[in-house]
């Protein structure tokens, strides 16, 4: 089959291309930036990519267009579609029919964590030779691409297919399917992670949101698990609407039933119901990858890997690209880039690269508010509070709607504010000094500004 994908270059999208293509199908695609590192990597796997949505793309003849949900009404290339009356589809429902029939999905859902966890559960699936298929919303660094279909092998599957792990979005699926993604995969493993309001583009409030995840709970069956954070209360209310499914709690107090932590996040006993039952020793920061781990160990445990055998795996497990990752010294002077953009995930990184690097060391937390939910101002307020444990902070404000320098003023002379990428730049260059940590934050590139600062501070 020839698929044709509108949107080809977004994470989610190029994951679904990339499962196509490894399944032997021609996958073609197109997209309003095609620029690598996407475009690189769908290029080597033999996908021919086109700029922009030109309606002459007709002239593939595709057997089906697969859209994503940057596509609108209005988009030339879709109006065609429409108007010829053209097979199309969306990618999670690509996906469903195409890759997950028969599998034993796991799905990660939540607010913070959807990356990182997917990428802890699905190496500790590899570890225990459970050869996972995932299409995970980043890089694990621990297999170097972000899809694969894993063991299809139907001669010796189980009742239930083997696994294939998948980062679950509750963003809209579609133009045409505003149902959240994950409602598409029907897992038999469903990690429920955290629930706080985001995507304010489109839920009105986070009740809207948890009415999605408990349609994700509606699909899981009784033979199923859902792993649950046991501090969200607004999971806890997605969960009193109704709940068929073995409950399995992660993050729990005392000898409570459930999963969790004992010690530091670096280094910590797993205990299950206030029985040891492993420890994880890692290179990992922060309470929020401790709580990430628990949940995926909860959750390879519902597909027969002992919390044991997890904890040793997750004690293998390199992390994902852009999660406080290294991008260089210069002059005593360390650079990282990381994808926090929530305020809550700007705090917990923020907060977890002071645990590493003491109370001595001035962090330097460099960010922009790219995110929808963020461009619209709704988590503006938050800001100061995400920002705590940050020495100085250096807002870039260019195509925002609302005043970073008003929303920061609690914040004093420790916020600085820059319209533009390059005069960011020079205000933090022109304050670092030898020791500190400059943290870079966003859900984007960010225009390149982890090089342009370490070329600068030279």
């Amino acid at each position: 089959m020839h698929i044709h994908i509108l949107g080809i270059c977004g994470t989610f999208m190029g994951g679904v291309a990339a499962l196509a293509r490894e399944a032997g199908h021609r996958v073609t695609g197109c997209d309003a930036g095609v620029y690598p590192p996407m475009s690189d990597q769908l290029r080597a796997l033999g996908i021919e990519l086109i700029e922009g949505y030109t309606v002459d793309q007709l002239a593939l003849k595709p057997d089906l267009f697969v859209i994503g949900n940057v596509v609108s009404r209005g988009n030339p290339l879709m109006e065609a579609i429409l108007d010829g009356g053209l097979p199309y589809t969306s990618g999670p429902q690509w996906l469903s029919e195409n890759v997950l029939q028969g599998r034993h999905v796991l799905a990660v859902a939540g607010t913070h964590g959807k990356t990182t966890t997917t990428s802890m559960l699905t190496w500790i699936l590899e570890y225990a030779g459970r050869q996972p298929g995932f299409l995970v919303g980043g890089v694990p660094q621990n297999f170097g691409v972000s899809a694969r279909l894993g063991d299809t092998r139907t001669e010796t599957r189980p009742a239930s297919g083997h696994p294939f792990v998948i980062e679950a979005d509750e963003y809209d699926t579609a133009f045409f399917d505003k149902r959240s993604k994950f409602v598409h995969y029907r897992p038999r493993t469903a990690v429920l992670n955290n629930l706080e309001f985001d995507h304010a583009d489109i839920f009105a409030d986070l009740a809207a949101i948890e009415t999605q995840f408990h349609h994700l709970v509606r699909t899981v069956p009784a033979g199923g698990r859902l792993v649950v954070n046991a501090r969200e209360e607004a999971l806890q209310r997605v969960l009193d609407r109704g709940c068929w499914s073995d409950v399995a709690r992660f993050g729990v107090r005392g000898d409570t039933p459930g999963f969790r932590a004992r010690g530091e996040p670096h280094a910590f006993d797993v205990l299950k119901a206030g029985v040891l039952v492993g420890r994880v020793e890692w290179a990992l920061l922060g309470e929020h990858n401790q709580m990430n781990a628990l949940a995926a160990i909860a959750a390879a445990e519902h597909v027969g890997v002992t919390p044991q055998q997890a904890c040793e795996a997750l004690g293998q497990f390199a992390n994902v690209k852009r999660r406080l990752e290294h991008r260089g010294d210069v002059r005593g002077i360390t650079v990282y880039d990381d994808f926090a953009h929530h305020p809550t995930a700007i705090r917990t990184t923020v907060d977890g690269l002071r645990r590493k690097v003491g109370p001595d060391a001035r962090i330097l937390a460099v960010f922009e508010p790219r995110s929808n939910t963020m461009k619209l101002g709704t988590m503006k307020a938050l800001l100061p509070w995400s920002l705590e444990e940050a020495d100085l902070a250096f807002c870039h404000s260019g195509g925002l709607g609302w005043d970073a320098n008003e929303a920061l003023a609690e914040m004093g002379a420790r916020a600085v504010v820059a319209d533009t990428i390059d005069a960011l730049v020079a205000k933090v260059t022109k304050v670092a000094r030898p020791g500190d940590q400059i943290l870079c934050m966003s859900n984007g590139g960010f225009g390149g500004i982890h090089d342009k600062l370490l070329a600068a501070l030279a």
